[in-house]
C-alpha cells in the first residue's frame, strides 16, 4: 500500500503506528501548515502560542502529541484541553476519539455545564487520562475533589482568545495554577489579544509562536454576497433564496433569541423543515437539534451567535446573515460554518438601511474582502448590482 504524505511526515516525527493508521482512516493525505509547524514543537515539550483561524486543523495539531504523551499504565489525568463552549468541547472530543480509534486503552472524559453532574462523576470514576472541559464545570469538579490536575503533562487552551474574552481569565488562571509548573502549556488562538499575551507571559516558559493564515487548501472556499433589502421585505427576500432549491442544507443567523424563535415559526409555517438553536435551550434539546441537523433530518437551522463557533457540520451549502452580527469576528465565525472539508459554500448578508451599510463597511474592513453586491429589481428578481444580470442564471 502506497504511503500518503501524512504517513511519511508522521513517521519522521516518530509518531506511533496506531495514530498514523487513524489518520489514514480519517482520510488525511497531508498535514496542514498548523499541524506541520506545531506537532514537532509539542513533541519536544515546548510551550506554544499557535495563531490560526478556524478550519486549519488545529485539533489534530495538538491531538496527535497528546495521544503520544499518554502513559496507558497511569490512571491519573495527564492531558487537559480547555474550550470556551460545550459545543466546541463536544466537537474536540469527537475528533480526538477518531484519532484514538486504534488505541483502545485510552480513556477520555468530557466535562461541561448543562450536563448532569452525576453522569460526569461516573465518567471520572473510570479514571480518564485525557480530559476535555469548559472552565466553569472543571473548577466545579476540582472543588468537589473529583479531579486532580497535579499530574497533568500538557494543558491546551483551545480558542484561548475567545475563552479569555468571555470572562474566564480568573477561572483559567486557577486551572493553570492547579497544574505542575513544569507542565507544557499550549494556546491556540485566532488572534493574539492582550489577555492571551498576558497569560503567556505569566504562565508559559520560553514559548514558541507559530502562526498560519487561511490560504491555499486551508482557506475555505466561500463566495460572499451582500443583498440590499428593506426592513419590510427582508423576509420575502430570504424566502426567495430558500425557494431557489439551490441549497440542500443551510443556516440562518439572527442576533436575538426572540428573532430566532420568531423567524423559525414563520419559516416552518411556509412548509420548510427548520429548527432553531440558541443559548436559552436545554442542553439535551440543543444536542438533539444538532444531531438531527448533521444527519440531514431537516435542511434549515436558524441560530444565534452563541452557537456559531461550536457548530461543525461539513455539508452546509449556504449561510444567511438575516441580522448583521454585532461584532466583526462573529461574521467570520458565522460564514465559516460553510465551505468546510474542502467543499465550496456561500454566504448572504442582508443590508437594510444606513446603519447596516455602516456596520457592513466595518465588517468588510475587518476581513479585508469585497463581496459581490446583489439587489432585487422591481419585478422581484435577484440581480447582480454591477451588471443587472439575474443571479441564479449565473450561479
Amino acid at each position: 500500500m502506497t504511503k500518503t504524505q501524512t504517513e511519511i511526515q508522521l513517521e519522521k516525527l516518530e509518531i506511533s503506528n496506531e495514530v498514523i493508521k487513524a489518520m489514514r482512516h480519517m482520510g488525511f493525505e497531508t498535514l496542514t501548515p498548523i499541524q506541520e509547524k506545531c506537532i514537532p514543537y509539542m513533541m519536544q515539550g515546548t510551550d506554544v502560542i499557535a495563531v490560526a483561524p478556524t478550519g486549519t486543523g488545529k485539533t489534530i495539531a495538538y491531538g496527535i502529541p497528546l495521544l503520544e504523551y499518554v502513559n496507558l499504565n497511569d490512571d491519573r489525568v495527564q492531558e487537559v484541553i480547555l474550550a470556551p463552549t460545550r459545543e466546541l468541547a463536544q466537537q474536540i472530543a469527537a475528533e480526538i476519539k477518531l484519532l484514538a480509534k486504534y488505541i483502545p486503552a485510552i480513556r477520555m472524559a468530557i466535562i461541561y455545564g448543562g450536563q448532569p453532574i452525576a453522569r460526569q462523576i461516573s465518567a471520572l470514576k473510570r479514571r480518564p487520562q485525557i480530559l476535555i472541559a469548559t472552565p466553569g464545570r472543571l473548577l466545579d469538579h476540582m472543588g468537589r475533589g473529583n479531579i486532580n490536575l497535579s499530574n497533568v503533562h500538557t494543558l491546551v487552551l483551545d480558542e484561548a482568545d475567545e475563552m479569555l474574552k468571555m470572562g474566564f481569565v480568573a477561572d483559567v488562571s486557577r486551572i493553570i495554577e492547579a497544574t505542575n509548573s513544569s507542565r507544557e502549556l499550549v494556546m491556540f488562538s485566532a488572534t493574539t489579544n492582550q489577555d492571551v499575551m498576558t497569560m503567556s507571559w505569566k504562565y508559559q516558559h520560553s514559548p514558541v509562536e507559530v502562526s498560519v493564515e487561511a490560504v491555499g487548501e486551508s482557506k475555505p472556499d466561500i463566495k460572499q454576497y451582500i443583498i440590499a433589502s428593506g426592513h419590510g421585505n427582508k423576509f420575502d427576500h430570504l424566502m426567495y433564496l430558500l425557494d431557489s432549491n439551490q441549497y440542500s442544507k443551510s443556516m440562518v443567523f439572527c442576533n436575538t433569541k426572540f428573532m430566532t424563535d420568531n423567524l423559525t415559526k414563520r419559516i416552518k409555517n411556509l412548509g420548510f423543515n427548520a429548527e432553531c438553536l440558541h443559548g436559552d435551550m436545554r442542553q439535551s434539546a440543543r444536542n438533539a437539534v444538532m444531531t438531527d441537523f448533521r444527519k440531514g433530518r431537516f435542511e434549515l437551522l436558524i441560530a444565534t451567535d452563541v452557537m456559531a463557533r461550536g457548530i461543525d457540520v461539513e455539508d452546509v451549502d449556504a449561510v444567511f446573515n438575516y441580522d448583521l452580527p454585532d461584532k466583526n469576528e462573529f461574521y467570520i465565525h458565522r460564514i465559516g460554518r460553510t465551505g468546510r472539508a474542502h467543499k465550496s459554500g456561500c454566504s448572504f448578508s442582508f443590508v437594510t438601511g444606513l446603519n447596516d451599510e455602516i456596520r457592513m463597511g466595518e465588517i468588510l474592513k475587518y476581513i479585508d474582502a469585497k463581496p459581490t453586491r446583489l439587489a432585487f429589481d422591481e419585478f422581484g428578481v435577484l440581480r447582480y448590482e454591477e451588471n443587472q444580470e439575474p443571479f441564479f442564471d449565473k450561479y
